[in-house]
C-alpha cells in the first residue's frame, strides 16, 4: 500500500558505511559524492514536534565511484540535538517553542538563543563542509565520516542568514541574505569572495521584515522578493512559534527590492498582486530588464500546510507551486508576471554553474497529485513551456540534483539525482536519471527508511567542490 507518511517517522538508526546494490548502470564519467541534508528526528522525549522545518539534521552521504554507490548517515551532534535526545527543547525551532518566559524570549529576539540544527541544507566554504539552516549558526562535518566539528561564525552579524545563498562563478564569491529581527530590523546583503572576509553591501530596514528563505542574483543586481508574510519584531516577543509570529497581509503587493551589488543602491521596489514563495529558480538582465523565475504560491498557505500534522494525514491538503517568470522594467520601475509551468512544482534545480546569473532552458523539480505528497519529478523546457514527466507507482522523489557531463556540450547533458521513498519495498533508494532522455538509468535502494530531505550537493571528484544548486 502506497503511504508516504513513511518519510516523516523518526529516524533512529545511523550508518557508518554500507555498499548499496546498483540496479542498472551508472556513467563511467559519474563520481563525486553526494551530500544530502534534512529532518531526522521529529520528537523530543514524548513530545512530538509541530513542523516537518523542526527535524534535527540528519546528514545524508552517498560516495559514487567506479559504477558503485556507497552511504552513510549520521545526525549532526549540535547543541539542538544534545537537548532533544534528553528530552530538552533548548532552542525554538521554525514551528514548536520550548517553555520559555518573556525575557528569554527577549533574548532570543536580540539574537542571544538562535537554535544550531542546520537541517536544510550543506555547502563548502572556507575549505570546510558545513551544514547550514536560516539562524547564523554554521556547523561545519567531517565530509568522509559526517562527524560533526563544531560551529562557525556566520559571516555578517545578523539575526539569521538564508541557507539558500548565491555563488558567482565570475567574481568567486558567494552572495548572501541576512535578516535582524531586533534592533533596526531588516535584511543585509553581503558578499563572501574566496580570497578575503565578508563584507556588508548593503542594510536596508523594515518597521516588519518579511520571511524569507531565498533570493534572486544577476550579474549586477540582487533581487530580494519582500511577500507580504511579515512580522514587527514585538510579535516574537509572545509566547508564538517563529513560524506563527509573521501575518499574511493580502491587501499588500509582494515587492521587489533590486539592489546594486557593487553599490548598494536599491534600485528599484516595483509591486505585483501578492503572492508568496520559498525558491527562486534564476534571475538574469537582458538590456534594461530584469527576469526573475520562481515558485509562486497563491498566499503564505503552503507554510501551515508542512505542519507534520498534515503531511501525516493519508491526503495531505498541500497548495501547489506554479513556475513564474517576472519581468522587471528597470526603465520604468515597473514588474509583471506570466506562468511557465502551472501543473505544480516544487525544489526546483537547474545546471546551476551554467545557469545562475544567465538565461538556461531546463529547470527539474519535483510534482505531486491533489492530495498527496511529491509524487513525480518534472523536467520543464522553459524556453517552449514544455514539460517532461516521470512517475513511478509508490514512489515519492525528493530534489532532482543535475550533475553535469564533463565536457557536455549541452545543458541537459548529465544526470539527476533524486533520493526517493519507495513505499512497497519500505526502503529509501537513489535514484538516477539521464537528464537528457529523462528516463530512469539506475537505482539503488538503502538498507532502510530514511526521512524525506530538503536540499544538498554534488561536490565531483578531483574537483574544485563549488555550488550544484543555490
Amino acid at each position: 500500500m502506497d503511504d508516504h507518511r513513511l518519510g516523516f517517522k523518526s529516524f533512529d538508526d545511523e550508518t557508518d558505511s554500507e555498499q548499496l546494490d546498483v540496479e542498472g548502470a551508472l556513467p563511467d564519467w559519474l563520481s563525486g559524492t553526494l551530500y544530502r541534508n534534512g529532518p531526522g528526528r521529529f520528537h523530543v522525549g514524548n513530545s512530538a514536534l509541530t513542523h516537518w522545518f523542526d527535524g534535527f539534521s540528519l546528514l545524508r552521504r552517498f560516495e559514487i565511484d567506479s559504477g558503485e554507490i556507497e552511504y552513510s548517515s549520521r545526525f549532526l551532534d549540535t547543541e539542538a540535538y544534545r537537548g532533544a535526545r534528553k528530552g530538552e527543547l533548548r532552542y525554538p525551532e521554525f514551528g514548536t517553542n520550548p517553555e520559555w518566559g518573556l525575557f528569554d524570549r527577549l533574548k532570543n529576539l536580540m539574537g542571544g538563543s538562535l537554535t544550531d540544527n542546520a537541517s536544510i541544507t550543506v555547502r563548502h566554504r572556507n575549505g570546510e563542509y558545513r551544514a547550514l539552516t536560516e539562524t547564523n549558526r554554521e556547523i561545519a562535518f567531517d565530509p568522509a565520516d559526517l562527524s560533526t566539528l563544531g560551529e562557525r561564525e556566520a559571516s555578517v552579524g545578523t539575526t539569521g542568514t538564508l541557507a539558500h545563498d548565491h555563488y558567482d562563478f565570475l567574481q568567486e564569491e558567494w552572495v548572501g541574505l541576512g535578516t535582524r529581527l531586533g534592533r533596526r530590523p531588516g535584511y543585509v546583503l553581503y558578499r563572501d569572495p574566496d580570497d578575503g572576509p565578508a563584507e556588508e553591501i548593503t542594510e536596508i530596514e523594515r518597521d516588519e521584515p518579511a520571511y524569507i528563505h531565498s533570493f534572486a542574483l544577476t550579474d549586477h543586481y540582487a533581487i530580494i522578493t519582500e511577500h507580504p508574510f511579515s512580522a514587527s519584531p514585538r510579535r516574537f516577543l509572545a509566547d508564538r512559534p517563529f513560524a506563527e509570529s509573521f501575518r499574511w497581509y493580502p491587501e499588500r503587493d509582494t515587492t521587489f527590492l533590486v539592489i546594486d551589488r557593487r553599490t548598494g543602491e536599491t534600485v528599484t521596489e516595483p509591486g505585483v498582486p501578492p503572492f508568496f514563495t520559498f525558491h527562486h529558480v534564476d534571475a538574469h538582465e537582458r538590456g534594461d530588464d530584469l527576469y526573475v523565475d520562481l515558485v509562486a504560491f497563491e498566499d503564505y498557505s503552503i507554510v501551515p500546510a508542512l505542519t507534520l500534522a498534515n503531511l501525516r494525514s493519508r491526503a495531505p491538503d498541500i497548495p501547489d507551486g506554479e513556475l513564474r517568470r517576472y519581468r522587471i522594467d528597470l526603465d520604468t520601475g515597473r514588474a509583471e508576471g506570466r506562468t511557465i509551468f502551472g501543473g505544480g512544482i516544487e525544489f526546483p534545480t537547474t545546471h546551476y554553474a551554467e545557469a545562475n546569473l544567465h538565461p538556461y532552458q531546463f529547470c527539474y523539480g519535483v510534482g505531486k497529485e491533489p492530495k498527496s505528497f511529491n509524487d513525480r519529478l518534472h523536467k520543464i523546457d522553459v524556453e517552449r513551456g514544455s514539460d517532461d514527466e516521470w512517475q513511478e507507482e509508490e514512489i515519492h522523489p525528493g530534489e532532482p540534483l543535475f550533475v553535469p557531463r564533463p565536457g557536455g556540450e549541452q545543458e541537459d547533458d548529465g544526470v539527476l539525482l533524486s533520493v526517493a521513498l519507495d513505499t512497497d519495498e519500505e526502503r529509501s533508494c537513489v535514484l538516477v536519471f539521464d537528464a537528457t532522455e529523462f528516463e530512469e538509468i539506475a537505482r539503488a535502494y538503502l538498507p532502510h527508511v530514511v526521512p524525506f530531505d530538503f536540499h544538498g550537493a554534488f561536490y565531483a571528484e578531483d574537483e574544485e567542490p563549488t555550488p550544484s544548486m543555490s
